[in-house]
């Protein structure tokens, strides 16, 4: 069931969504060479604890942790592990929700670790870019697959690389993941037509070797299943939860005012 949300709940996810924000940028400055993941977690726990606010991931579907952890070749879904220290070159997207007073928001964000690369730019780019293609998409009378083929259109036929199909964006509110399902593929004008009050997440992510599959892999101490491109290439995402509104979308989580300006409330 999809549910259309008013503008006081819109308004009330958009404040969620400022502090998921708020704790991505808390981030920004403190990742660095030897950081365990471990940190992560906690900084992202206490940020969100602190802003009276709680971690809507724990508890779905038995995860424990605040934060989705993946580094480099993993995809999504991995877990913050404790003495996994970060290292020059690393690839690490952070994935987290915030529930505050029953208003959700999810955000995840790709960061590098000490110095990048042309390759590790270049994904970033093609991936950050593929996440604003698709928000552009998301007006009231178009189609969930008007969405999608904005980013496969631009990272695989543009810049030949893996447009992750498996694992896809949602609706929110007032649990973390509801219906629509949101594709990061797809044929323009087919799917779901998209209506005012729906607020969804986009999510793309992008291997960087070219092939989209994924493959699942254990977390041994836990027995925790999350994915890595089949190709073990480097894999990035950027996610934002926006409303879609009858004066286009309307990002939720942004952590940049100025160059989201016509995606604000």
């Amino acid at each position: 069931m999809i549910t259309l949300k008013s503008q006081r709940e819109i308004e009330g996810m958009q404040h969620s969504g400022a502090i998921l924000a708020g704790a991505h940028l808390m981030l920004k400055d403190k990742l660095h060479i030897g950081m365990d993941t471990w940190e992560i977690e906690q900084l992202v726990d206490s940020y969100i604890q602190a802003h009276g606010a709680v971690a809507s991931e724990k508890g779905v579907d038995g995860y424990k942790y605040a934060t989705c952890i993946s580094i480099n070749d993993e995809v999504a879904h991995a877990t913050p592990r404790k003495g996994l220290k970060l290292k020059n070159h690393d690839v690490v997207k952070v994935d987290f929700c915030v529930n505050w007073h029953g208003y959700q928001s999810d955000s995840a964000w790709t960061y590098v670790i000490g110095e990048s690369t042309p390759e590790i730019d270049k994904l970033l780019e093609v991936t950050h870019k593929a996440l604003y293609l698709g928000i552009e998409q998301a007006q009231v009378g178009n189609r969930v697959g008007d969405i999608g083929y904005a980013i496969e259109n631009y990272v695989e036929r543009q810049h030949h690389m893996g447009d992750v199909r498996e694992l896809i964006g949602h609706g929110i509110g007032p649990s973390v993941h509801e219906a629509p399902d949101i594709y990061h593929y797809g044929s323009p004008h087919r799917g779901l037509r998209l209506k005012a009050g729906m607020v969804i997440t986009i999510e793309p992510m992008v291997n960087a070797g070219g092939a989209w599959q994924i493959d699942t892999k254990t977390v041994p101490e836990t027995g925790w299943e999350y994915y890595v491109s089949a190709d073990r290439s480097l894999s990035a995402q950027f996610e934002h939860t926006l409303a879609i509104t009858n004066d286009g979308p309307k990002i939720l989580t942004s952590q940049d005012p100025v160059g989201d300006h016509k995606y604000l409330l």
